[in-house]
């Protein structure tokens, strides 16, 4: 793939009741090539269901595997990118934390699900073994973002939504999944891993991360080489280098301004 484009910042669709849309990507694809064939990147979550077709797909400059009757879980601000001329049918659930976040509790789910903050890879699920219950779920959905508008269909949606994604969990711990045991140490991983998504531009010190967890440089580090088998100091520099490499690839950007941009 050619990556020599700049990512295109997309934000979500206006006009629409919900901050919530199931998208038809194979028809988007065929109709309109040059927007997933274009690196972009979103402030929203997708959950790509491949029905038909192994399209080529980038994620973060790594390509995807991908085989029909598969979910594909991405969370916000990852550069994506289909090859050209691929033959696929997918659709896509799209949502945003305003609309699933609607407690606290909600925003703790979503931050610690395995779905969207797998520490090691990006989350596939194989859909062959169970798929008519993902298909009822998924019909259950369309069905009610067709439907009018009033007071009781935000919540709806939302514990739909809230179902599929528990059904995923279930399914993904069936497969290949590497468990990570709960407790304090992933707790402070996960908190780590969303200051440094805020952060990384500006906050270059462990010590700096650990001070606003409240935990010590060293615990941190404990807490990381246990769970990822990476430093705290690793895992910065790989997200500043991740960032660099998207905007050396897809801007017409300077190393010294990307380097001033990203703080060196």
């Amino acid at each position: 793939m050619n990556l020599t484009t700049d990512i295109i910042k997309h934000e979500f669709k206006e006009g629409l009741p919900h901050e919530f849309e199931i998208a038809d990507l194979g028809q988007l694809y065929q109709e309109f090539p040059e927007i997933l064939t274009t690196s972009f990147r979103t402030g929203f979550y997708h959950i790509i269901w491949f029905k038909k077709g192994s399209p080529d797909f980038l994620v973060d400059f790594k390509p995807m595997t991908i085989t029909p009757d598969s979910l594909l879980f991405l969370g916000k601000d990852t550069v994506q990118r289909f090859g050209k001329n691929n033959r696929f049918e997918a659709k896509a659930i799209l949502f945003t934390d305003h609309f699933f976040c609607k407690t606290e509790l909600d925003a703790r789910f979503l931050r610690s699900s395995i779905l969207f903050s797998d520490l090691l890879s990006v989350t596939q699920v194989n859909l062959q073994e169970n798929e008519s219950a993902f298909n009822d779920l998924f019909q259950l959905l369309e069905t009610e973002v067709a439907h009018e508008k009033d007071t009781s269909q935000d919540a709806i949606l939302k514990n739909l939504l809230h179902s599929f994604l528990l059904l995923s969990e279930r399914e993904r711990r069936k497969q290949d999944f590497v468990k990570i045991k709960k407790g304090a140490e992933l707790d402070h991983v996960l908190l780590f891993k969303d200051l440094l998504e805020a952060n990384y531009h500006t906050l270059k010190k462990v010590s700096e991360y650990a001070e606003r967890i409240n935990i010590t440089d060293k615990q941190l580090n404990h807490a990381t080489s246990r769970i990822v088998d990476r430093s705290p100091k690793q895992m910065i520099n790989e997200r500043v280098l991740l960032e660099a490499k998207r905007l050396l690839a897809h801007t017409h950007n300077s190393v010294k301004e990307i380097g001033f941009k990203l703080g060196f």
